[in-house]
């Protein structure tokens, strides 16, 4: 193994992962000791087998704090949606799986089509700092975006004020919309998050040696196995 590669993605001789809990499609459940478990989980695990050392799970209960944590020495490599706002302070690989991300209309709403969302005087609820927020804050022209700290507090926010919009991953709408008879899922996508493995820019070799072992889980059918093994609806490999 080159050494600049381990010093710069393994410094202590543990590959310390950082883990966004909050995306339920890639951590699915917990281990006996409490670790996380699921596709991303499972992905570092994958890169640490590739550098030859232990994995360590950093947890994050969302994604924005993870990303703040580049460079500070809390993690090695994040796994986490790649949008550009993150990308100025990280390195990320293509993208190993994707989630479609759309709209959720309340019962008896006029709006049919993505193209009639942002429209003055619309409201959309939205997880803060999730990559498909910040998607929304790059394009949305004319309806407002509210924000709430969690996926769940996003959906009562748009339940409760009776907001014309709420953002979101199609596989959590989905439970969403079963939860509010009604209310429907509009067709299409805005946005596909792009989940990918990050480390911090200044570690090019690092950064390289992610690059080769994404290409490596995708053509292998690795990222297709660890889908079907966790059974995950929704996630996709990325093309």
């Amino acid at each position: 193994m080159n050494p600049d590669i381990l010093s710069q993605l393994a410094p202590g001789g543990v590959l310390r992962a950082a883990i966004n809990l909050s995306n339920f499609l890639l951590v699915t459940g917990r281990g006996p000791a409490g670790e996380p478990q699921g596709v991303s989980p499972d992905m570092a695990a994958f890169i640490a087998g590739r550098l030859g050392v232990p994995v360590q799970y950093v947890p994050y209960p969302r994604p924005g704090a993870l990303a703040d944590d580049v460079g500070t020495g809390a993690w090695d490599i994040g796994l986490i949606g790649a949008e550009p706002q993150r990308a100025e302070r990280i390195a990320f690989t293509d993208a190993y799986c994707e989630i479609e991300a759309t709209y959720l209309v309340p019962p008896h709403s006029p709006i049919t089509r993505l193209e009639e969302v942002d429209q003055p005087g619309h409201r959309i609820a939205v997880t803060a700092r999730a990559a498909y927020d910040l998607w929304l804050e790059r394009n949305i022209r004319h309806a407002q975006l509210l924000h709430s700290d969690s996926i769940p507090g996003a959906f009562e926010l748009f339940r409760d004020q009776k907001l014309e919009v709420l953002a979101g991953l199609r596989p959590r709408l989905i439970e969403d919309a079963a939860a509010l008879p009604g209310a429907r899922i509009l067709e299409g996508r805005f946005t596909a998050v792009q989940q990918a493995i990050g480390t911090a820019r200044a570690n090019t070799a690092g950064a390289a040696f992610l690059q080769a072992c994404v290409e490596e889980a995708k053509a292998s059918g690795l990222v297709a196995a660890l889908i079907g093994k966790h059974r995950v609806k929704g996630l996709s490999v990325a093309g």
